[in-house]
Formats: structure tokens, sequence, C-alpha cells
């Protein structure tokens, strides 16, 4: 097969046709329609029956093309090597009714039930038609000595049209068999392009409802993501008002019970205690910091990129000038732990003396840019967090660009898209 021919049409264009597997996939294609005409036939006229005699059951020859169109969508793959992905949308509601009622307002079902009725009825007629004349022919023809030698009466009339004695004669209509296969082959991988396109146009989606899918993944992205964020401040909440109250009363409790007993091994063991009980309140407290800044919560995005730019390692000259407006929680959070991450590698990899942090909202768009003057080099393969950032700007449709040369400067940009059209929404 050509590997850069995608369709039979590609390779006729090419030159490269008889040596490639082409010829011989569109012929699998033609001919297979004899396998699925008949019995798409066979059932749309038993709906149609069924529907006349009871006329509820005339509602099911609506969703006819659905499985038609899935068998073809699949058979198209031995002609077409672009995926065609099914045209049908999955139901918000779960159960049978909703999908119905979804299927029956699509147009992609009312386009299968045209192919399958076209097909049934036309179609695999006109392919199998196509390929006893392109391709049987020849091969009759090619298989004369065979049918000669197989004859009991030491004669065989060829095609019904030539009456054929002797193997010199039967050799002669072979070599015509051999000459005439390689030219029919071409029509016949036209024909199988064609039939292609048409199964193509009738099945695959087409581009509004390709768009429709995309605005219907992106609602769903967004809402997984809001969930996220909610579920990661239900958690923040329970820890900050359940476990974290629980090591303060621990921890005075320890404390008071330190205080009241008397010098010895039992005040060295609550001593003891205590200083773990302290330690065990700030690695929670560090765990709801990173679990939701409370930083992020009270002064918004500005104030926490500040608040980053003066506990990092490196020193950070920050362009802040221009309030960021409120986002949405899942994009401020975003931007605030991939400033982290960055900032932290800049601290552990990049051996910079310093750094700077700038962002802006366009109106449009959140970018923030995080620079340093190290060593530059960075490879997010190298496991140093770039890639798992990466894909968290991903999931809300943003970018995430390293410009890193080796002996730097290393530049990282982030850009989130997230308007900002109510003044509401605005910083304080």
């Amino acid at each position: 097969m050509d590997d850069h021919a995608r369709t039979p049409w590609q390779a006729l264009a090419r030159g490269r046709y008889l040596r490639s597997a082409w010829p011989w996939r569109a012929a699998g294609y033609l001919a297979g329609s004899a396998l699925t005409g008949p019995p798409l036939l066979l059932g749309l006229v038993l709906l149609a029956v069924a529907g006349i005699i009871a006329f509820p059951l005339l509602a099911l020859l609506g969703l006819a093309g659905l499985p038609a169109g899935a068998v073809e969508r699949r058979r198209l793959r031995l002609v077409d090597a672009d995926p065609a992905p099914t045209p049908h949308r999955s139901p918000a509601e779960p159960g049978l009714l909703a999908w119905a009622r979804l299927r029956y307002r699509e147009q992609a079902t009312w386009r299968e039930l045209g192919y399958a009725v076209l097909h049934g009825s036309v179609l695999w007629w006109v392919d199998l038609a196509a390929v006893a004349a392109l391709l049987g022919l020849p091969l009759l023809l090619l298989t004369t000595p065979l049918q000669l030698a197989l004859a009991a009466d030491g004669e065989v009339k060829v095609l019904k049209l030539w009456l054929v004695a002797s193997q010199p004669e039967a050799l002669a209509f072979a070599a015509a068999g051999a000459v005439l296969l390689p030219v029919l082959l071409h029509p016949l991988g036209a024909l199988a392009g064609a039939r292609a396109a048409l199964a193509r146009a009738l099945l695959a989606p087409r581009e509004h409802e390709l768009r429709a899918r995309l605005t219907e993944v992106t609602r769903s992205r967004a809402r997984l993501v809001a969930a996220f964020e909610a579920e990661r401040r239900r958690i923040e909440r329970d820890l900050h008002d359940g476990a974290q109250q629980r090591l303060v009363a621990l921890a005075m409790t320890l404390g008071l019970a330190r205080l009241d007993a008397p010098p010895g091994p039992l005040a060295d063991r609550l001593a003891t205690a205590h200083a773990e009980a302290g330690l065990v309140l700030a690695e929670l407290r560090e765990l709801i910091h990173g679990i939701h800044p409370q930083v992020l919560t009270d002064y918004g995005l500005t104030g926490a990129l500040a608040d980053i730019a003066e506990r990092s390692a490196v020193p950070v000259a920050t362009d802040l000038s221009a309030a960021l407006p409120r986002l949405p929680e899942s994009v401020e959070a975003a931007a605030y732990f991939g400033v982290c991450e960055a900032l932290a590698n800049i601290g552990r990899h990049s051996g910079a003396d310093r750094a700077a942090l700038t962002a802006r909202h366009t109106g449009e768009a959140l970018l923030i840019d995080v620079s340093d003057d190290g060593r530059g080099g960075a490879d997010p393969a190298t496991g140093s967090g770039l890639t798992g950032l990466a894909d968290r700007i991903a999931v809300l449709d943003g970018t995430l660009t390293i410009t890193s040369p080796p002996g730097g400067p290393t530049v990282l940009s982030l850009e989130i898209p997230c308007p900002v059209s109510s003044p509401e929404n605005s910083a304080p």
C-alpha cells in the first residue's frame, strides 16, 4: 500500500496504485457490500411491515440507520485511512428515553437512515455488479486454461460467447485477461473511492456537529475542573475546621499537662509529645496551604503572586503594577501553583542569581512570564514538574511555553483564556 495515500483516489493520482494494496482493498470494500446490503434490506422491509401492522413499531424504522451507519463507518477503514467518528452526541441524561429523544432530533440519524435505504436497495447491487464486471471478467479470462483442462468434453465457452477447444486458444484468452486486469483495476479503485466519499458525506460528522461536540467537551471539562476545585476547597475546610482545631486543642492540653507535671521522666515525655504535636500542626497548616492558599482567597492573584515572590529562594523582581481582576478559582489556582512550580524549579535547578515575574490580564486571557538568568537547558522530560504543569494549564485551554537555550536565560510563559467582561469581576 502507498504509505502516503489515504484513499484509492490519492493512490491513483500518484501513480503507485497497482504497486500497492489499494486495488484489493477497493475490491474487498465493494464486494463486502453484498454481505451488508441484503440483511439491511430485509431488516428495513420487516420493520416497515411491522410498522404497518402495529403502528407504534414504525418508530423503530427511524432508528434503523444507526447500526447500519456504525457498520459502514467500520467498513470505510478499508478504503479511507482517515477515521470516521460517530456523528452522534451523548445524551445529557441517563436512560433509554433520553437517548431516543436525542437521536430523533439529530440530523445524523436521518442521514444514516437515508444511507441505509440507499445502500439496501441500490448501492450493494451496483457494487456487486462492478466487482463482477471489473474484476470477475479478467479473472475468468485468466482461468481459461484451467477451465479447459477441467472440461469433460474438451471445450469451454468463455463468457458464454467464445468457444475454446485448444490450449493455445485458452492461453491467448489468459493473456488477454492478464492485460485487462490492471486496466480494469483502475476504474474499480475510482468507484471504491466514490463510494467511500458518499459514505463519509452521509455517515461522518459534519463541521457544525464537530463544533457542537467540541463545545460539549469543553463545557464538560470546565465542569470537571470546577468540581475538582470545589472538592479541594471542601477538603481544605474540613482540615481547617476539623483536624486542625483538634490538633490545636491537643497541643494546648499537652502544654497545660506539661506545666502541671512535676520535673522528671513524665514531664520530659509530655514535652516531647507537645513538641511533636506542634510539628504535626505546622505540617497540617502547610498541607492546607498547599490545597488552596488562604492568601489567594483573601488578596486575590496579585497579592498571592507577590507573596510567592517574597518567599522565593532566589530574589524575584515583580511587575504587578496593574492589579489583576478576580478570576475563576480554577484559573487563579492554576496560575498560583504554576508560578510556585516555576520559582521552585529556579531555586533547585537553574543556578540563577535573580528571577523576574510579570503578570497581566488582557481582558481575554491571563498572561504570566517567569524568567531567570540561570544556566538554561530546562527540559520537561527530566521530571522537573513542567510536564504536570503543562497538563494542568491545558485543562483550562491554556498553553505553557518554555524558552531555555543552554546557557540561559530561561523564560516560562503561561497563557490561560479567561475573559472578564463585567466590572464586578475586577479586583478591588
